[in-house]
């Protein structure tokens, strides 16, 4: 009976395809929230994105906001972790070290020779990439990325 008022009520929902939220992605909460500013509503907006499988139907379905007809990047993987470990990754990136940091040059695809210098230049260059205490993720990537296309040793991990 669950299933069945669930699914009801998923299908009274518009079968839009609308642009999702950059920091947040499709699903249910981009659209509960659309045209709300702030990190509360953002955070809240992920949060009902990712329950209850909603973000997940909206790709399958293409509703809700979600397109699934585009191909996962590099550049998505890195900006999907980033979005989800931000508070990690200023931590671990102010230090050079930490687990985050080493996940981040993982899912960046930086080889094993190269990650020394990459977590030097995100400790040496960190308020470059946390330009505010309210930065968002897309920016925080479109930072990082900025600053490995600059630096000779790690310009060719830059994203396209």
């Amino acid at each position: 009976m669950k299933k069945l008022i669930a699914i009801s009520a998923l299908s009274l929902l518009p079968l839009s395809t609308a642009m999702a939220d950059q920091d947040i992605g499709c699903g249910f909460g981009s659209m509960l929230f659309a045209g709300k500013d702030g990190k509360v509503v953002k955070v809240l907006g992920a949060t009902t994105n990712g329950i209850s499988g909603n973000q997940t139907f909206g790709i399958t379905f293409g509703t809700l906001g979600c397109d699934g007809t585009g191909t996962v990047t590099a550049s998505t993987k890195v900006a999907t972790f980033i979005d989800g470990n931000m508070e990690q990754l200023a931590r671990d990136m102010s230090r050079g070290e930490g687990e985050a940091l080493e996940t981040l040059a993982e899912v960046w695809g930086v080889e094993s020779q190269d990650k020394a210098a990459f977590n030097k230049l995100v400790q040496t260059q960190f308020s470059h990439v946390f330009t505010s205490e309210n930065v968002t993720s897309r920016i925080v990537l479109e930072n990082l990325n900025t600053l490995v296309a600059n630096d000779a040793q790690l310009a060719s991990y830059t994203l396209s």
